[in-house]
């Protein structure tokens, strides 16, 4: 953990990182509890209706049950393991398990459809996969052994924790394919200790007294599995597992009040329903955010909206957490996401590997411990993910006073007119006019200017697509953005391409634009 009662820079000077020769996640979020305080309230599981306490006694419990059914199906070193299951206590220990044997998880989404975890499970080579009833319906296609909770030994497993250290593979996690098909970052078990500082920044020092943490991204992802459910567990933070099908307001309200929730992390897609909804939640300490750049004007609504100020933290599958916000040390900037997390080198470079004056390519050095080991089994794609000692991010970003400003992604910068445009503050820009749901805003070429700004718009639902609002919008933007950064062209669409995590998929906007000119 963070020390206590220090400053921002005093965190950054003396931050080591504390990589034993031997570790294993398992320990780190559980069986490290059992001689500390086994009966500590670990989870709250909201996922089968009510209201379900789960101690640290009870997930090692389960986890040891999960473990001896895998041992009896052969399961060892190395092995891929899938996890196909909403948030619950069982996904939590299906993940301990694993790693306890030495094996990697490969968390999987369940509202992939049948090619997508094929791919994967294809990919990854995984031998068995842990789900449920609903689960092993959709795999039934597939030539996959499963595992149900219904099916678990009652006697637990008893030997030891599998000797790992922190480059041993753990787990397996799939990149959302924003810009490209899904990769595997394989990540050793120092994974969960680099994420740590920056969950705890994101949440003004996450572990007070009465903190509970929650967030409605699904345990397959990295944000929710390792942002969330397993810093929660480590710390000692009290984790809220709910399912949600799809995402709303009300029901979002319901599990906040119901598990009496103090922190949260809200993907932006989220904020952007509550802020719509003119959702209030009070009693929160904290509210983290990550995945796309927030603006003043959110920031400002969150403030109204929680009581508390936004947290933006940054990061990607293959190296998380490396950026953030937290208003409990130092000012919140909008527009900029945040400052390097301690433990975490960021810059931005040039071509040439060495920090740029001005935009640049956004870089986290070698060294932070969330990083991963490499893209499963392509060497070449692991190469082309760095330039010298830095990890390239495929982000376009300026750091300002020591403030990481994004860009956009490198894919996703516009030239038009000889001018370099980042689409998020021209979005961020279209969020606060009152018409607006939510937005996508990407390059179209042109001829004459290379690309022309385009933007596809959401309406709320009370709003209606009348002659001039395109028109509306783009002087709008114009108003209070730089000329060039206005659209020239506005299209409303029913809904925006997302990936399954929420983010926009501007390459589908991009393709769809040039079909435009086509």
């Amino acid at each position: 953990m963070l020390m206590r009662g220090q400053s921002y820079a005093d965190m950054v000077a003396r931050f080591r990182w504390d990589l034993p020769a031997r570790l294993n996640m398992a320990i780190q979020v559980c069986d490290g509890w059992i001689d500390r305080a086994p009966d500590r309230l670990a989870l709250i599981d909201l996922s089968e209706g009510g209201r379900h306490e789960h101690s640290y006694r009870d997930l090692w419990t389960l986890s040891r049950r999960v473990e001896q059914a895998l041992l009896r199906h052969g399961i060892g070193r190395g092995d891929r393991v899938g996890v196909l299951l909403s948030q619950s206590v069982l996904t939590a220990a299906a993940h301990i398990a694993v790693w306890r044997i030495g094996a990697i998880s490969v968390p999987l989404f369940k509202l992939f459809r049948q090619d997508a975890l094929n791919s994967r499970i294809g990919d990854s080579g995984a031998l068995l996969v842990i789900t449920d009833d609903e689960g092993r319906a959709m795999l039934a296609p597939l030539d996959i052994a499963t595992l149900t909770g219904d099916e678990l030994p009652d006697d637990p497993a008893t030997g030891p924790v599998t000797d790992t250290g922190p480059e041993d593979p753990a787990v397996l996690i799939y990149t959302s394919g924003t810009t490209g098909p899904p990769k595997g970052a394989l990540h050793g078990h120092r994974l969960l200790t680099g994420h740590l500082p920056g969950v705890e920044i994101s949440h003004d020092l996450l572990g007070q007294p009465g903190d509970c943490l929650w967030t409605p991204a699904d345990w397959a992802w990295i944000g929710g599995l390792f942002d969330v459910a397993m810093p929660g567990l480590a710390l000692g933070v009290p984790v809220v597992a709910a399912r949600m099908a799809k995402f709303n307001p009300v029901d979002c309200l319901s599990i906040i009040r119901q598990a009496t929730v103090r922190n949260v992390f809200f993907p932006p897609t989220a904020l952007r329903m509550l802020k719509a909804a003119d959702a209030r939640i009070p009693g929160l300490r904290s509210v983290a955010s990550g995945g796309e750049p927030l603006g003043a004007e959110m920031l400002d609504w969150g403030r109204a909206a929680f009581g508390v100020t936004i947290n933006e933290f940054y990061g990607q599958t293959e190296c998380n957490m490396v950026a953030s916000s937290c208003a409990a040390l130092f000012p919140v900037r909008p527009g900029a996401i945040g400052r390097p997390v301690p433990g975490h080198e960021v810059a931005v470079i040039g071509s040439n590997g060495v920090r740029a004056i001005g935009e640049g390519d956004v870089a986290i050095r070698r060294g932070s411990a969330s990083m991963m080991l490499e893209y499963w089994r392509k060497p070449q794609a692991t190469a082309e993910k760095f330039r010298a000692d830095w990890m390239l991010t495929g982000d376009r970003g300026v750091i300002e006073d020591g403030y990481l400003r994004f860009v956009g992604r490198e894919d996703d910068v516009i030239t038009s007119s000889g001018y370099r445009i980042g689409p998020a503050e021209i979005e961020d820009c279209l969020l606060k006019h009152p018409a607006v749901a939510t937005c996508g805003v990407v390059g179209k070429p042109d001829p004459m200017r290379t690309e022309i700004v385009k933007a596809y718009v959401v309406l709320r639902d009370d709003v209606r697509v009348e002659d001039g609002l395109d028109d509306e919008l783009m002087r709008f933007v114009s108003s209070h953005l730089a000329s060039h950064a206005r659209p020239r062209e506005v299209s409303f669409i029913k809904e925006l391409p997302m990936t399954v995590t929420g983010k926009v998929i501007r390459k589908e906007l991009k393709a769809r634009a040039a079909e435009e000119v086509a």
